[in-house]
């Protein structure tokens, strides 16, 4: 009788695991909340406070993403849809993956996360001050199940290295996460020690985060995570001193005031969230043509009157999720380019992120995670 090729797949990812099972060892590992934290590994069932943490589970499962997942939180298909879609084509049993509410919401339920039986449970940094509100590190340590914290989006310069090296202690692929480690930081350095060599001016950059996704203006950065990423590509981020934490707003006249020569806007494809709402829907495979026109109709917002980013036609749109991955540093070379397009010249980001794909992940690439007004020109 032949096996159909799901059940190869189920029966080869059991194997691999009663193999780990075999070598299971409990050792101390450091959360990015700075916790000791006591842990079985490697760790052979988990549930994900963050079904976009699969960004990372991918490089370090690649054969098969999911095969220790036995819980996520909801957000994977709603935030990312083109990406799950991606994923659920080649790993149709992801569907069948229990699902949770977030612990930030207070939707996490504790009793459905017990009868799991997960090794352990990986949280979001943010979550932090709700879990401890409501207690569920010690309910949890009550039914012998750790919780420990990562970080891709709160401080991501600080620690996105040592979320991947905890994701490695806890799966047992130390090997894979300083591969990946190592490739990310000579990315990063193809930008950063350029500009280094040649010191150019820098341009005045508005990050408009979530751009025409409500009627609200503007979200933005302070001094990290895409406000960062304006820093190592070369640019001066206008809300750096404006905005005193990660996450914040400018008013429009404080961007008027400060004439941008560049506006990147974070878009997505949020239908989920806000139908046929203002957003610029970037990401994979997703209609470039159609991104452009949005991207234009936000050049009319009060925010943008007169400012030179719109003059010049120096309005971008990027792929949102840059923020909350450990692929920042494709993001990073995008926005190097259209900042200093003569000294970036010869960079290419899409086969950075064709290459990303190609060595560490399991779904094939797909363009449409950036677009610019002066691609039409």
């Amino acid at each position: 009788m032949q096996r159909s090729p799901l059940l190869t797949k189920a029966l080869t990812a059991a194997a691999a695991l009663w193999s780990l099972a075999l070598s299971a060892e409990t050792i101390t590992v450091t959360d990015i909340a700075n916790r000791q934290v006591e842990v079985e590994v490697p760790v052979q069932r988990v549930i994900l406070g963050e079904g976009r943490q699969v960004y990372l589970t991918a490089v370090l499962d690649r054969e098969n993403p999911f095969q220790r997942i036995v819980g996520w939180r909801d957000d994977f298909a709603s935030a990312d849809p083109d990406n799950y879609a991606a994923y659920l084509e080649k790993f149709p049993e992801m569907a069948e993956i229990p699902t949770f509410g977030g612990f930030k919401d207070g939707t996490f339920d504790v009793e459905q996360a017990v009868s799991l039986n997960p090794d352990v449970i990986i949280m979001n940094i943010e979550s932090k001050q709700a879990t401890e509100d409501a207690k569920y590190i010690e309910k949890l340590a009550a039914a012998g199940i750790p919780l420990v914290y990562v970080d891709f989006r709160e401080h991501p310069f600080t620690h996105t290295e040592p979320s991947l090296r905890l994701y490695g202690q806890l799966f047992g692929e130390e090997e894979k996460a300083e591969e990946f480690i190592a490739w990310r930081a000579a990315e990063i350095a193809r930008v950063t020690e350029v500009l280094e060599q040649h010191q150019p001016t820098r341009p005045q950059v508005f990050i408009d985060r979530a751009g025409g996704y409500s009627e609200e203006c503007c979200m933005s950065f302070g001094d990290d995570n895409f406000g960062k990423f304006v820093t190592l590509a070369g640019g001066e981020n206008i809300a750096k001193d404006i905005i005193p934490a990660t996450f914040g707003n400018l008013n429009p006249e404080q961007i008027i005031a400060s004439n941008p020569d560049h506006v990147i806007v974070t878009g997505g494809m949020w239908e989920a969230y806000v139908p046929g709402g203002g957003w610029v829907g970037v990401g994979p495979g997703q209609d470039e043509a159609e991104a452009r026109r949005k991207l234009e109709a936000l050049t009319h917002r009060p925010a943008m009157t007169g400012i030179a980013a719109v003059q010049h036609r120096q309005m971008h749109a990027i792929w949102h999720q840059f923020y909350n991955s450990p692929y920042q540093f494709v993001g990073i070379q995008q926005m190097a380019k259209w900042l200093h397009p003569e000294l970036f010249a010869e960079l290419d980001p899409e086969a950075t992120f064709k290459e990303l794909h190609q060595r560490f992940l399991p779904v094939d690439y797909r363009p449409g995670y950036w677009v610019s007004l002066t691609d039409a020109e």
